[in-house]
């Protein structure tokens, strides 16, 4: 939005300037809404103006336990008075329970610490690689991953190399090799796309890019008897579904799936910093040897301090259960507008896709409006919009938010 557009819009002239100086001077790889946030509390945003929001995007989960949240402030703040990077040339004394503790949350045995969802999925896609070689017995180069139409798990060379994305994609070539694309949710179409040289499936439990997608609930089990039968390592991307926000730990919980490797990141910083990880059992991640993959920031005290009070909060169970009850109150709400505006439905959780008549308005002018009604949310893919407010929200503000959206779509029908 250009200057001219925000103040002709209602927007105050703080608010204006704020836009015109990061459009002149940022980069144009983002398309945010005309607010500028200045700070949260909960599950609440206050702009530079003063005007205060519901944040129902939550960062794309990275805020599941809310802004500002007082125990993962207080682990930053402790940390941050005694050391916050080392690298990994000499151990420290936050890394250790965090990985024991987050490897003990996955039921698995080994955690490998990065700082960014997508350096998390580029690690799973090493290690699955040379598993392939050094267990599998592959001849050099020769794996190969399976990866679903309509995925997304990063904007790295080598990841937007096998997405069907087209403004991931185009014109970023020479693409990566590897990769074979079946539809989301066959599992008789992985079956058919792994052969001799298939090193591992990688997977979202639930879809969040494409729109919150939810597969047949008979899909994740498919794919993991299908993946052992053939030797075949199964990767869970659980950036966005991980971590409390279907109502429990995992998306892959809801169906009794458990992967070989987790990716996990986004609420695993809490907000605060950026924290990644591939979690799984030291006959996969032991393949990793000194000096052939690292971070000189990941697993640094400060995060791990961050990450251990979130394993913590997790392991208590209470956000997962909280997540459950408040989105069986979204979805209840939710569903009363299908029919009304609303032409379809989905998610898990707190974690919910809407699919807005296209007739009436895309996604982003549904977005635009709720904001003017003080609401941020997302779209994405059209008329698709995203709800996924911290899991600290309140009941009441949660169908507050509801009836928004209500209102939003009694004006745009008329």
């Amino acid at each position: 939005m250009t200057l001219r557009e925000t103040q002709g819009s209602g927007v105050s002239v703080r608010t204006a300037d704020a836009i015109r100086q990061e459009s002149e001077h940022a980069a144009h790889n983002y398309h945010p809404l005309p607010v500028v946030v200045e700070s949260g509390e909960g599950a609440w945003v206050t702009d530079v103006d003063g005007r205060r929001y519901l944040d129902c995007l939550a960062a794309y989960s990275a805020v599941n336990f809310g802004h500002g949240n007082p125990r993962l402030v207080e682990a930053a703040r402790e940390q941050l008075g005694r050391i916050t990077l080392t690298s990994r040339a000499f151990h420290n004394d936050r890394l250790a329970p965090f990985v024991a503790e987050l490897a003990a949350l996955c039921g698995k045995h080994m955690v490998l610490p990065m700082n960014t969802g997508a350096e998390a999925v580029e690690t799973g896609i090493k290690v699955a690689r040379a598993w392939g070689y050094r267990v599998k017995g592959l001849a050099a180069d020769a794996a190969n991953i399976v990866v679903m139409a309509g995925n997304f798990h990063g904007r790295t060379t080598t990841i937007i190399s096998f997405s069907d994305d087209p403004d991931a994609h185009e014109d970023f070539g020479p693409y990566t090799p590897g990769f074979r694309m079946v539809p989301y949710g066959d599992s008789a179409a992985v079956a058919a796309a792994i052969d001799e040289e298939t090193v591992a499936v990688l997977v979202e439990p639930i879809q969040g890019e494409a729109g919150i997608l939810v597969p047949p609930a008979d899909f994740l089990p498919e794919v993991r008897r299908i993946t052992r039968e053939r030797n075949v390592l199964l990767i869970a991307d659980e950036i966005q579904s991980g971590l409390g926000r279907v109502g429990a730990t995992f998306a892959c919980d809801l169906v009794g799936v458990v992967p070989d490797l987790y990716l996990l990141g986004k609420a695993l910083g809490g907000g605060i910093v950026p924290v990644s990880a591939v979690v799984g059992d030291s006959d996969v991640l032991g393949v990793i040897r000194p000096g052939q993959h690292g971070s000189t920031f990941g697993g640094n005290p400060l995060a791990a301090a961050v990450g251990l009070e979130v394993v913590r909060m997790l392991a208590t169970g209470e956000p997962q259960a909280r997540a459950r009850l408040l989105g069986a109150r979204l979805h209840e709400r939710l569903a009363s507008l299908v029919g009304r505006g609303v032409v379809a439905l989905r998610g898990a959780g707190l974690w919910a896709g809407i699919d807005i008549d296209p007739s009436l308005a895309t996604g982003r002018e549904v977005c635009e409006a709720l904001m003017r009604r003080g609401v941020l949310a997302k779209d994405t893919h059209g008329s698709t919009i995203r709800l996924a407010p911290p899991i600290v929200v309140e009941e009441a503000d949660l169908d507050w938010a509801v009836d928004q959206l209500e209102a939003v779509l009694v004006e745009l029908r008329g």
